[in-house]
């Protein structure tokens, strides 16, 4: 295993999801049914199995597009997005 990877992954994923929406429906559905734990395993299996379909993906995708190929991809896709949304679009 390759500590500085996992916990480069670690520290970007963390930092990436921190209050993101994801944590807000976390808290609303908490709250709203009154069982945490129960509201936290099903949080923690979706994001394994959209981690897993990530990662997997990005493992084949990988095998045909180069890594700065996809950054840039990437950017652009949240670019896009980002312009939509101020328009009013999304």
């Amino acid at each position: 295993m390759d500590w500085k990877i996992i916990a480069a992954t670690f520290g970007a994923v963390f930092v990436a999801e921190l209050a993101d929406k994801t944590q807000l429906v976390g808290i609303s559905l908490s709250a709203k049914s009154g069982k945490p734990w129960t509201v936290w395993v099903g949080s923690v299996a979706a994001y394994m199995v959209v981690t897993a379909l990530s990662v997997f993906l990005g493992a084949v995708v990988g095998k045909y597009i180069r890594p700065e190929m996809l950054k840039i991809g990437g950017a652009g896709i949240f670019i896009i997005i980002g312009i939509l949304m101020l328009w009013g679009k999304l």
